[in-house]
């Protein structure tokens, strides 16, 4: 029985766009971080970043899936510690090494920041916007060019704590996984 040429255009449009979806990309990331607070009287805090992401989800020049992160940010009565995790999307252009990448992260921060009696010393709910760009240097290593962030607590005074970081690092695409 002949395919009619709608059907036959439906299937190489399913094959195309879904064949992809075979593998799964996986990357593990660690960066250093430079945050600023926007906080009164706190200067810039350094950290890392460090992480996984797997892209199982797979289109043309596109990969999508979960990202699982810790911040490590700061020290002392200044810091921000969080554990955050959400969708990654990132675009595989195949013409040139970079690869830009965006998520949207929800998850919880312990947060340490003022002095005396404006102390605030509270684990609360996190969320965090992230944008960067990768650049494949070898076959399995790429270098983190630049990431930036947007971290909020919404349960906190927005003027306490309101990290802006700046990140760059390396990340391990694990071919097996």
């Amino acid at each position: 029985m002949p395919y009619s040429p709608a059907r036959l255009a439906v299937i190489l449009a399913c094959l195309f766009f879904f064949s992809f979806g075979a593998y799964a990309q996986t990357g593990i990331y660690a960066t250093a971080s430079a945050s600023n607070f926007n906080t009164p009287n706190v200067d810039w805090q350094y950290g890392s970043t460090f992480g996984l992401y797997d892209d199982f989800l797979h289109a043309p020049f596109v990969g999508a899936g979960l990202d699982a992160r810790a911040q490590l940010l700061g020290s002392g009565t200044s810091k921000v510690y969080s554990g955050l995790a959400g969708p990654h999307i990132q675009i595989h252009p195949h013409v040139i090494p970079l690869m830009p990448y965006f998520e949207g992260l929800v998850g919880a921060g312990q947060v340490n920041v003022g002095q005396g009696s404006a102390t605030v010393d509270q684990t609360a709910f996190a969320y965090e916007g992230v944008a960067g760009i990768d650049w494949t240097i070898l076959p399995r290593f790429d270098w983190r060019v630049v990431e930036f962030s947007y971290e909020g607590f919404p349960n906190l005074n927005a003027s306490m704590v309101s990290p802006r970081t700046l990140s760059t690092g390396i990340v391990f695409r694990v071919p097996f996984l």
